[in-house]
């Protein structure tokens, strides 16, 4: 792996309903310094996908609020006040099953993509057949997680690599051999890319550079853990 860079996407503006997300990230790599190149990964929050393809909601109140979060679960795993730990139609675990109601006008909710790594193949293609070279793309959300404060980035959408790295059966320095080492690349991508994006910077999108990935058409399934390997459900 050499050196790794990661490039804001700066210049998108609001994105409403009917945009062509491709075309405004596109747009703005076409005018910026660094451009787009092989191997380059490039990061989309869930928020301009899911403005993009409508799925954006009314809310009169904190009830149909409510009512909203329970309709986009698949589950309710654990309830504390306001808050609801759910299950999604995608296989997440997540807080108030994704819905979201930052950066978007007050009285408005914002709903996760119906399929994101179908939205994540999409961009992918576009950009791909629009600049000639070979790139991958996620979606990205915000999630809390277990046992540690603070939120992370995580992908909820992948398309073009595999999302995780399975270094079981390689030996580590000391010559042992690896058994259970699987890394959550696509997720860590995710989180780095969200150096640059930010919560309040109206940044996006990131393009993320140096970074070794494999080609693979599995999209983000491998990275949802199966209720029978969760030892706390």
């Amino acid at each position: 792996m050499g050196e790794l860079r990661i490039f804001p996407v700066e210049g998108i503006g609001e994105v409403r309903q009917g945009d062509d997300v491709a075309a405004l990230i596109g747009d703005a790599v076409e005018t910026s310094p660094y451009g787009l190149e092989d191997g380059d990964v490039v990061v989309v929050t869930h928020k301009i996908v899911s403005k993009a393809e409508g799925r954006v909601v009314p809310i009169a109140d904190e009830a149909a609020y409510r009512r909203l979060v329970e309709n986009e679960s698949q589950a309710i795993l654990r309830r504390r006040r306001d808050l609801v730990i759910a299950e999604t139609p995608h296989g997440f675990i997540c807080a108030n099953a994704g819905v979201d109601r930052s950066n978007v006008a007050a009285g408005w909710a914002v709903l996760l993509p119906i399929d994101p790594d179908r939205s994540a193949n999409r961009i992918r293609r576009r950009l791909m057949r629009r600049f000639g070279v070979d790139v991958a793309v996620m979606v990205t959300d915000t999630f809390g997680r277990p046992w540690r404060r603070g939120l992370v980035d995580v992908a909820i959408g992948v398309a073009g690599m595999e999302p995780v790295a399975d270094l079981r059966g390689q030996v580590d320095d000391h010559g042992r051999r690896l058994e259970v080492t699987e890394v959550a690349l696509a997720d860590e991508i995710a989180a780095a890319a969200d150096l640059v994006m930010g919560k309040a910077n109206r940044v996006p999108a990131a393009v993320v550079r140096g970074v070794a990935w494999t080609p693979a058409d599995t999209g983000v399934r491998p990275l949802i853990r199966p209720p029978d390997e969760d030892l706390f459900r």
